[in-house]
């Protein structure tokens, strides 16, 4: 992980995100403020990239072909090389039930989709990478 001085551009993302639209909206928002980002299009794809790509942080949907964000949480929790790496999960399940079970597998922040904007979500994913905080 970069030190506290780091420059926003030597912070990496991986975004795993099935929807194209929003896929392209989020990286283009993320690389505009300085943040490499990473894609994987769905969970299967999302553990082979964790296999030698370790980012400074996950943006993590639960809906995703292959292998659920609950599944990916799963794997990430299971292997301690990356089991440090923080997750955000973004996702347009909202049941309390679903927060709870993200968080509980290692999440430390759930935004729900329709409840957070793009810019917002950006925004507070800057202030972590910058800060290191371990909620947001």
């Amino acid at each position: 992980m970069p030190d506290s001085t780091a420059t926003p551009s030597s912070y990496t993302v991986l975004l795993v995100e099935d929807d194209p639209f929003l896929s392209s909206l989020l990286k283009a928002k993320l690389q505009k403020a300085g943040i490499t980002v990473n894609l994987a299009t769905d969970g299967e794809q999302a553990v082979e990239i964790l296999q030698s790509f370790y980012p400074n942080l996950i943006l993590l949907d639960l809906i995703l072909p292959k292998k659920s964000g609950f599944e990916v949480l799963e794997s990430i929790q299971s292997n301690p090389q990356i089991s440090g790496i923080p997750v955000i999960i973004l996702s347009n399940l909202g049941q309390d039930s679903d927060v709870s079970k993200g968080k509980d597998l290692g999440a430390i922040e759930y935004f729900i989709k329709a409840k957070t904007s793009i810019d917002e979500l950006v925004k507070k994913i800057e202030d972590f990478l910058k800060n290191k905080k371990q909620t947001i």
